[in-house]
């Protein structure tokens, strides 16, 4: 029989000595395994687990929630923010109206580019957007994320190195393990109908597409902001507005050294 993975979450309540050896004797002796370990925000311990018999995950349940010392939270098949927590310590905070607005601090980027590489492993479409202010790491991230997830990635619109635009793509780039980034203040401004036929083709790819501004590139384009799977915000302090006004000054002054490249 395959073993699961299961997520363990606890608080510890009376933080005696012994207490995590307790908790693992526990697991040995139900024949389930420790894959990861790590602390977690607000005193809590987060752990990633390993069982062949899911009635052991339900023992332990009901085991660990007759402790006085701890206070049980999670026991489930991990999510990806679950894995997250346990890799980094920390928590990946959403939005509270809306479940797939996802908020990092430029602290954070660690985190960001390691959840942005597992979204990027995953198969078929996903469309992402992610926002932020000027410099702020968006492009750099999305690229890092590439990198880690040992994908390709291609600027369909983008101000990274020079402002570019692209009409067309050539023979194998076309491939469903790409990443496609687009910058939609870029493509709403500078971009013609030819620009707008190849991000339609894009879309329709089994791939995963990361749009910069994607409130900007809703405006040009048939999509809403109901396609995207996830939006990301980016922030270099959590009091930080994400405004477009300043964004849009920023991609287009005359002094910001950027010449237009077309092709």
């Amino acid at each position: 029989m395959d073993r699961t993975e299961w997520y363990l979450e606890y608080e510890i309540q009376i933080n005696r000595p012994g207490l995590l050896g307790d908790i693992s004797s526990l697991l040995g002796m139900l024949s389930i395994n420790i894959i990861t370990i790590n602390g977690v925000e607000n005193a809590r311990r987060g752990m990633l687990l390993l069982s062949k018999h899911d009635e052991n995950i339900m023992r332990l349940k009901s085991i660990l929630q007759t402790m006085d010392t701890i206070k049980l939270f999670k026991l489930r098949k991990p999510k990806l923010k679950d894995k997250m927590a346990v890799r980094h310590g920390k928590y990946i905070h959403t939005d509270n109206d809306d479940r797939k607005t996802i908020r990092f601090v430029r602290d954070e980027l660690g985190l960001l580019v390691d959840f942005m590489a597992e979204l990027y492993k995953q198969d078929g479409h996903k469309l992402i957007g992610i926002r932020g202010m000027p410099r702020v790491g968006k492009t750099e991230s999305i690229v890092a994320a590439s990198v880690c997830a040992s994908k390709r990635w291609l600027f369909v619109s983008s101000t990274m190195i020079k402002q570019t635009v692209r009409n067309q793509l050539i023979e194998g780039e076309y491939n469903q393990d790409n990443i496609y980034i687009i910058d939609g203040v870029l493509s709403k401004r500078m971009a013609n109908e030819k620009h707008w036929q190849l991000i339609r083709e894009i879309m329709q790819l089994p791939s995963v597409k990361v749009v910069e501004h994607p409130d900007v590139f809703v405006q040009s384009t048939e999509y809403s902001m109901d396609d995207f799977d996830y939006i990301i915000e980016l922030r270099t302090d959590v009091d930080e507005e994400i405004t477009y006004e300043p964004v849009e000054q920023d991609r287009f002054s005359s002094n910001n050294g950027f010449s237009m490249f077309d092709f």
